[in-house]
C-alpha cells in the first residue's frame, strides 16, 4: 500500500510539474497572465515554471513576420491606374501592449492591413506614376513619357521641367509610407521594420494600349537608327571617294612629274648622242618621218627637189619596172 501511495504521489508531482513548466524559444517571447490579467513577462529561453491552472502563458514570436498585401487598384496623380502590390516586415517589441491592444498574432495581419493600405494608396495618388516606378533621371532608351501628360508640370522651384523628371522617386516613396506607419503601428508593441512596393502593373483596360505605344516608340527607335546609319554610310562613302580623288590626283601628278623627268633625260641623251653625227641625227629623223606619213595605202605628190626625199634620190629598188 506505502509503495502504491509513494508511486500515486510521484505521478501526481510529475503531473504537476507538466503542468506548472514551459520552455521558451530563442524566437519566442511569453507573457504571463492571470485571469486575463499581466503578471510578467519573459523575454530569455529556458525552462520556466507557471501556478497551474490559475496562469496561462501566452507565446508570442519575436522575430520578423511577414505581411503580403493584396494586389489594389490604385490611380496615380496622373490619372493612370495601376496595379500595386506591397509587402511588409515586422515585429512584436513590447509583448504585453500587443497582448493588451491586439491580443493574438492572427489579428496583427488585420491591423496592419488597416494601416499600410491607405498609406500605400495615399502616396501612390499624391505623386505621378514615373515617380513609382523610376528612381533616378538615368536616360531612357525610349520616347515613353511616364509623367504628369503636361508640358507645364513644374518642378518644387515653379520651373517647366521634361515629363520623365524625377523628383521622389519609388525609394523616397517606399521610406515615406515606412515612416508614416511606423508611429501607428507602436501603439500596438509593433516595430514596422521595412516597407517596400513589390510590383507595379498597369490595369487591363491599359495594358493593350500601353503595349501598342510601346510597340510603336521601338519601331520608331528603330527607325530612327536606320536612318542615322544611312546617313553615315553616305558619309563615309563621300569621304571614301573624296580620298579616292585626291590619291588618284596625286598619283597622275606623280606619273606625269617621273615621265616628264624621263622625257627631259632621253631628250638629252639623244641630243648628246645625235650632237656626235648631225647628219646621221637628220638621217634617222627622216626615216622616222618615212615611218609615220607613209604607209601602204598613202598617196603623196611631192616635187623630186622636196628636201623630204633627198636620201631617196638616186635610189632604184624592185619596184622601179611596175607600171
Amino acid at each position: 500500500m506505502k509503495i502504491k501511495a509513494l508511486l500515486a504521489a510521484a505521478g501526481a508531482l510529475v503531473l504537476l510539474l507538466f503542468i506548472c513548466a514551459y520552455t521558451v524559444d530563442e524566437t519566442e517571447q511569453v507573457v504571463i497572465t492571470r485571469f486575463d490579467k499581466v503578471q510578467r513577462t519573459v523575454l530569455t529561453p529556458g525552462l520556466r515554471f507557471k501556478l497551474p491552472v490559475i496562469e496561462k502563458a501566452l507565446v508570442f514570436p519575436n522575430n520578423l513576420q511577414e505581411w503580403d498585401g493584396d494586389p489594389g487598384q490604385i490611380p496615380t496623380k496622373d490619372k493612370t491606374y495601376i496595379w500595386v502590390n506591397t509587402f511588409a516586415r515586422w515585429k512584436i517589441v513590447d509583448p504585453v501592449l500587443f497582448f493588451k491592444t491586439v491580443g493574438y498574432v492572427n489579428r496583427a495581419q488585420q491591423r496592419l492591413d488597416e494601416i499600410i493600405d491607405p498609406t500605400v494608396r495615399n502616396f501612390i495618388t499624391s505623386n505621378r506614376l514615373i515617380e513609382a516606378v523610376r528612381n533616378s533621371n538615368r536616360e531612357l532608351d525610349t520616347f515613353e513619357d511616364l509623367g504628369d501628360g503636361s508640358e507645364n508640370a513644374s518642378t518644387q522651384e515653379d520651373k517647366p521641367v521634361r515629363f520623365s523628371q524625377v523628383f521622389v522617386g519609388r525609394d523616397q516613396i517606399d521610406t515615406g509610407i515606412l515612416n508614416q506607419a511606423r508611429p501607428k503601428l507602436s501603439n500596438f508593441g509593433i516595430e514596422l521594420v521595412d516597407v517596400k512596393i513589390k510590383r507595379v502593373n498597369y490595369v487591363e483596360e491599359v495594358r493593350t494600349s500601353v503595349y501598342e505605344r510601346m510597340i510603336a516608340e521601338r519601331k520608331q527607335i528603330a527607325q530612327k537608327f536606320r536612318s542615322e546609319g544611312k546617313g553615315e554610310a553616305q558619309k563615309i562613302l563621300g569621304e571614301k571617294e573624296r580620298e579616292l580623288k585626291r590619291i588618284e590626283s596625286e598619283a597622275y601628278r606623280t606619273a606625269q612629274e617621273v615621265k616628264g623627268k624621263a622625257d627631259a633625260e632621253s631628250t638629252r641623251l639623244y641630243a648628246k648622242a645625235y650632237g656626235l653625227d648631225a647628219e646621221f641625227y637628220s638621217f634617222i629623223k627622216t626615216l622616222e618621218v618615212y615611218n609615220e606619213a607613209l604607209s601602204e595605202n598613202s598617196s603623196i605628190i611631192l616635187s623630186t627637189d622636196s628636201e623630204i626625199f633627198k636620201y631617196m634620190k638616186g635610189y632604184e629598188g624592185k619596184t622601179a619596172g611596175r607600171p
